[in-house]
């Protein structure tokens, strides 16, 4: 088994910045022990190595880390999928209206960029949703890690494409696909179009810019508000071939991370971006490479539950939610969910409570192998069908040999993680595993999610928008 990434860069939320002080919670200082230990290492250098050799070897650290950056291999380009998105049929001039040269488009110059795969689909979505209500093109955008004046950028003394075409993780309306026949109306718009054809067909001179600053905002603000304003805004602008919407501040601010966002579900449920939302080809093959089972099939994967376990920095993060007060995210606190996140209060338990705070905060954000192993087995009594395990999860290698033994010894007749799937990907398929997980979780028969993960929430929206039963949604 290949030696699992440490970090893969598209795992990564969009996370607070607040450093607010977690009296115990916070992580320990170094030890007695371990100041004796680096001084130790110290005087031992300062003994065998002279000086001039300390200074040949500092010297000659850059022609190390490049030589390592540069073992790793170039990064894939993905040719053949721009090639794909320049030949859809909607990058045409000479089409009718509303598409062609004539055509009502819309681009938002300001999208996220160099955050998650997730954090940025769930912006994507909503603008997306929103051109498809005010009847314009979306334009699509590629997911961009860096915006460096080189075609790649280094993370973690490895070469990564600084940016993957949208169409390497996804498919459907979202990126340019067609409209599924149930899904077009006589005034359905066009086709979303990407930013490369935006160049052409919107040169400059035709371009018109509204600005967000009028725009609703704030914790007060419905997700559905938001939205409606939109729309009515656009609506204003119809003379206009292309507009693009100037914002300096997201313009649907934090709502995937708070309950303003169902009040849109009902809108986004039934819309075609998201009813018709499809893994990319480039994705289904990566599962069905590993895979026994494939995403074309309807009925969920049946015997497998798929667990979601972000690790890395989550072992800072999730002790910080405490002194925010931190709930789930949106999407995950659907009322049909049948896990709710209910923390102690302070009178249930006045002496003890900031320890059983953290304790219940820690074990639905970054529990312990013990605790995984007690939540799924706790899950197979009320699922008796599940028989298999999935891990999604960037922990460490022996997190992962620790957690698939424990899981074997209480009887589980198999567990698979993020590990040994992504031992099987090719150069391309690498920089979209995020997208294969969270494939696989979609088509799990029972999903367990964490509540505070952007990714978790967007695997419940799937299952939800695809009709899933709510009750096979759960969390740690």
């Amino acid at each position: 088994m290949k030696i699992w990434r440490a970090v893969r860069f598209e795992d990564y939320d969009l996370l607070p910045s607040d450093r607010s002080n977690l009296g115990s919670l916070r992580q320990d200082k170094p030890t007695r022990r371990r100041f004796l230990l680096l001084l130790s290492l110290v005087l031992f250098v300062q003994k065998t190595c002279s000086l001039r050799r300390i200074i040949l070897g500092i010297a000659s650290l850059p022609m190390v880390l490049v030589f390592l950056t540069l073992w790793s291999g170039v990064p894939p380009d993905y040719r053949d999928i721009r090639e794909y998105e320049r030949a859809l049929p909607q990058h045409n001039l000479s089409l009718p209206y509303p598409a062609g040269q004539d055509g009502l488009y819309l681009r938002f110059p300001d999208h996220l960029w160099g955050h998650g795969l997730n954090n940025i689909l769930q912006e994507v979505i909503l603008m997306a949703h929103l051109a498809h209500a005010a009847n314009r093109s979306f334009v699509f955008e590629d997911y961009e890690w860096s915006r460096t004046p080189f075609p790649w950028t280094i993370y973690n003394f490895r070469l990564r494409p600084k940016r993957i075409p949208l169409n390497a993780f996804i498919a459907g309306p979202l990126a340019g696909g067609a409209y599924l026949a149930s899904d077009i109306a006589a005034d359905a718009p066009p086709r979303a179009i990407s930013a490369e054809w935006w160049e052409t067909v919107c040169p400059p001179d035709l371009r018109y810019t509204i600005s967000s600053e009028l725009a609703p905002h704030g914790p007060e603000v419905e997700g559905a508000d938001i939205m409606q304003w939109w729309v009515d805004e656009l609506a204003q602008y119809t003379q206009h071939s292309c507009v693009e919407i100037a914002s300096p501040l997201p313009i649907f601010d934090n709502l995937f991370g708070t309950t303003r966002m169902l009040s849109l579900w009902p809108q986004l449920s039934v819309s075609p971006i998201l009813a018709s939302f499809a893994w990319s080809p480039l994705v289904q093959s990566a599962v069905a490479r590993n895979f026994v089972y494939g995403l074309a099939e309807p009925s969920p994967l049946t015997g497998l539950v798929a667990i979601h376990l972000r690790r890395g920095d989550y072992g800072r993060h999730c002790p910080r939610l405490v002194g925010w007060g931190s709930t789930y995210m949106g999407l995950n606190q659907f009322p049909a969910l049948p896990d709710k996140f209910a923390p102690p209060a302070p009178q249930d338990e006045p002496e003890t409570f900031p320890e059983a705070l953290g304790e219940y905060y820690l074990s639905h954000c970054y529990p312990s192998v013990s605790q995984i192993v007690a939540r799924l087995h706790q899950l197979r009594i009320e699922h008796p069908s599940l028989s298999r395990v999935y891990v999604l999860s960037n922990g460490r290698p022996s997190f992962l040999r620790g957690l698939r033994a424990a899981l074997l010894a209480d009887s589980w007749a198999d567990a698979i993680t993020s590990a040994s799937v992504a031992a099987n990907l090719d150069t391309e398929q690498e920089y979209v595993g995020v997208a294969v997980d969270m494939a696989i979780a979609e088509k799990a028969e029972v999903f367990v999610g964490n509540g505070f993960s952007s990714l978790s929430a967007n695997v419940v929206m799937l299952r939800m928008a695809k009709g899933v039963d709510p009750r096979t949604n759960r969390f740690l």
